[in-house]
Protein backbone atom coordinates (compact mmCIF):
# COMPACT_ATOMS: atom_id res chain seq x y z
CA UNK A 1 0.00 0.00 0.00
CA UNK A 2 2.29 2.90 -1.30
CA UNK A 3 1.89 5.94 1.66
CA UNK A 4 0.55 4.60 3.62
CA UNK A 5 -0.09 7.22 6.67
CA UNK A 6 0.91 4.24 8.81
CA UNK A 7 4.20 3.78 7.84
CA UNK A 8 5.25 6.92 8.24
CA UNK A 9 7.70 8.48 10.37
CA UNK A 10 5.65 10.98 13.59
CA UNK A 11 6.87 14.45 11.88
CA UNK A 12 5.18 12.74 8.35
CA UNK A 13 1.80 11.74 10.24
CA UNK A 14 -0.64 13.99 12.03
CA UNK A 15 0.49 14.99 16.02
CA UNK A 16 -0.63 12.51 18.20
CA UNK A 17 -3.90 14.61 19.26
CA UNK A 18 -5.08 15.66 15.89
CA UNK A 19 -5.09 11.71 14.99
CA UNK A 20 -6.95 11.01 18.09
CA UNK A 21 -9.08 13.99 17.49
CA UNK A 22 -10.00 12.89 13.76
CA UNK A 23 -10.26 9.22 15.33
CA UNK A 24 -12.71 9.97 17.70
CA UNK A 25 -14.93 12.04 15.06
CA UNK A 26 -14.77 8.69 12.72
CA UNK A 27 -16.09 6.20 15.27
CA UNK A 28 -18.86 9.22 16.25
CA UNK A 29 -19.91 9.17 12.72
CA UNK A 30 -19.59 5.04 12.55
CA UNK A 31 -21.75 4.93 15.83
CA UNK A 32 -24.50 7.38 14.23
CA UNK A 33 -24.91 5.15 11.21
CA UNK A 34 -26.62 6.27 7.90
CA UNK A 35 -23.21 5.94 5.76
CA UNK A 36 -23.12 3.78 3.13
CA UNK A 37 -21.07 0.22 3.08
CA UNK A 38 -18.56 1.75 0.90
CA UNK A 39 -18.51 5.26 3.21
CA UNK A 40 -18.28 2.95 6.54
CA UNK A 41 -15.33 1.27 4.91
CA UNK A 42 -13.52 4.11 3.90
CA UNK A 43 -14.00 5.27 7.67
CA UNK A 44 -12.99 2.18 9.30
CA UNK A 45 -9.75 2.08 7.20
CA UNK A 46 -9.17 5.68 8.25
CA UNK A 47 -9.69 5.27 11.70
CA UNK A 48 -7.49 1.80 11.86
CA UNK A 49 -4.88 4.17 10.07
CA UNK A 50 -5.08 6.57 12.89
CA UNK A 51 -5.12 4.14 15.45
CA UNK A 52 -1.70 3.04 13.98
CA UNK A 53 -0.28 6.63 14.26
CA UNK A 54 -1.57 6.89 17.93
CA UNK A 55 0.40 3.89 18.71
CA UNK A 56 3.33 4.58 16.99
CA UNK A 57 2.73 7.94 19.17
CA UNK A 58 2.37 6.27 22.46
CA UNK A 59 4.91 3.79 22.13
CA UNK A 60 7.73 6.48 21.05
CA UNK A 61 6.65 8.51 24.42
CA UNK A 62 7.19 5.02 26.64
CA UNK A 63 10.20 4.48 24.80
CA UNK A 64 11.33 8.60 25.87
CA UNK A 65 10.09 7.88 29.47
CA UNK A 66 11.56 4.71 29.59
CA UNK A 67 15.33 5.62 28.67
CA UNK A 68 14.83 9.03 31.09
CA UNK A 69 14.23 6.13 33.90
CA UNK A 70 17.38 4.16 32.61
CA UNK A 71 19.49 7.27 33.08
CA UNK A 72 18.23 8.80 35.73
CA UNK A 73 18.19 5.21 37.84
CA UNK A 74 22.14 4.41 36.12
Amino acid sequence: MPDDPADREPDAAPSYEAARDELTEIVRRLEQGGASLEESLALWERGEALATICQHWLDGAQARLDAALRREAG
